[in-house]
């Protein structure tokens, strides 16, 4: 089904795999192991309780570059371990399927036809109606080559084909920044437990010192007590997003759309300075 030899697709409750892509409702497409659980956790709990829902999470690299490899072993251990650690995701995610497509970063950030070509086919067997990626914006090389991948696949896809809704989800760089015209604020209300498991589950990463399972949930609390000013917490954990959809459309240009939102806070600055100087 993909390019790559050691590509996997893992069922954690033993679907037929054809079914299980086929019933996906949400999509989850991050550049390592331990992303999804971090920017699509919105989808995640979206889907977790319910037989009317379901999250597919696809994992693009093989992961073998990760900051304190060295302490399992190794690159074949580490890429073994990752693995691992996201299909245990899958299984305590209730996740409908799991996919790892197993490309090295460099062919991600290089625009490797085979990439595009693999999640060009992902989309074509889940037909989603929402997609999780990464933003634009993010500071990770490779998080954003994944989001400009997938936005190719979209792109090569016809009109009816393309997901509905595709969603820019924050790791590398917080999207508090965004407009409140072009923000798009994903509630996280409940299951806190669920959510620090899903994170905890990659030691590999935490044990380097990265404290991702501490992290993520932090921001997700700020989010909610910060997003509003005049207004007590609606919410008890947000994550934020921006709207990829336009940048489906074959003629839409990504370094114009991340301008403008870069733009839209330039004059909200501007404006209030300018307003309130004295």
């Amino acid at each position: 089904m993909f390019s790559r030899p050691g590509s996997e697709l893992f069922v954690p409750d033993g679907a037929p795999p054809a079914d299980a892509l086929a019933r996906t409702t949400h999509l989850g497409v991050g550049a390592h192991a331990d992303d999804l659980e971090i920017m699509a956790i919105h989808g995640i709990l979206e889907c977790y309780a319910t037989s009317e829902r379901f999250f597919t999470g696809a994992v693009v690299t093989d992961g073998a570059g990760s900051p304190g490899g060295e302490k399992v072993g190794t690159r074949e251990a580490l890429v073994a371990r990752r693995k691992l650690e996201q299909k245990h995701a899958a299984r305590l995610g209730r996740y409908g399927a799991q996919v790892l497509l197993d490309h090295p970063s460099d062919a991600v950030k290089a625009g490797a036809a085979d990439v595009v070509a693999d999640l060009r086919a992902l989309l074509l067997h889940t037909r989603p109606a929402v997609v999780y990626t990464h933003a634009l914006t993010d500071r990770h090389d490779t998080h954003v080559a994944v989001a400009l991948r997938l936005l190719a696949a979209c792109q090569s896809l016809p009109d009816t084909e393309r997901p509905a809704r595709i969603l820019g989800c924050e790791v590398w760089r917080d999207l508090d920044w965004l407009s409140d015209e072009d923000k798009v604020t994903l509630p996280l209300d409940g299951r806190e437990a669920l959510q620090l498991e899903l994170v905890s589950v990659f030691a590999s990463q935490i044990e380097t010192g990265k404290r991702y399972d501490r992290a993520a949930l932090g921001r997700r609390h700020a989010h909610a007590v910060f997003s509003e000013s005049q207004h007590t917490d609606r919410h008890s954990a947000i994550v934020c997003a921006m709207d990829l959809t336009p940048l489906a459309a074959p003629d839409s240009e990504p370094v114009a759309y991340a301008e403008r939102l870069i733009q839209s806070l330039k004059d909200d600055v501007v404006t209030r300075i300018t307003r309130l100087r004295r």
